[in-house]
């Protein structure tokens, strides 16, 4: 099961890899960002940001997904780290990223922060013909009737 589920989790967060993301233990709200995803590097992955960003200290952290679709949620727990390889802040550069920084990969508050992955809660909403009769008609539901769900190391 968790290797079907973690593979439901990597396609979606291909598709859509919009997160919030928040350090732990810091009494304070996520933010929203977007992972910058390798599929061959299924233990991490990054994000640009600036210095002056309430993640920018790294630490413990958690990723909050939910696919396009609400099909696959998400709870990944792992640790933010400053990402210095200039390679790697070079391979995911795009306009996109660009556009947030004035002075471009020059830019002084530029930060890339690399997430090393622990481990994740995942659910994937996949009911079962059983499972929406009863959501459609009000019957009690449990929940391996509307789809997997599983706790993963990654």
């Amino acid at each position: 099961m968790s290797h079907d589920i973690k593979t439901a989790m990597w396609e979606a967060m291909s598709s859509s890899p919009n997160v919030m993301v928040s350090l732990t233990g810091k009494n304070m709200h996520s933010e929203p960002m977007r992972a910058q995803l390798d599929k061959h590097a299924n233990s991490e992955f990054w994000f640009y940001t600036t210095k002056d960003n309430r993640i920018a200290e790294g630490g413990q952290a958690m990723v909050q997904f939910s696919s396009k679709g609400h099909d696959v949620f998400a709870c990944i727990r792992g640790t933010l780290v400053q990402e210095t390889r200039q390679d790697i802040i070079d391979k995911y550069w795009s306009n996109g990223v660009e556009a947030w920084y004035e002075k471009g990969k020059d830019d002084p508050n530029l930060l890339m922060l690399r997430f090393n992955l622990a481990d994740a809660e995942i659910w994937e909403a996949d009911p079962s013909l059983k499972g929406m009769f009863k959501l459609m008609t009000g019957k009690t539901i449990s929940p391996d009737e509307m789809g997997e769900h599983g706790k993963v190391n990654l």
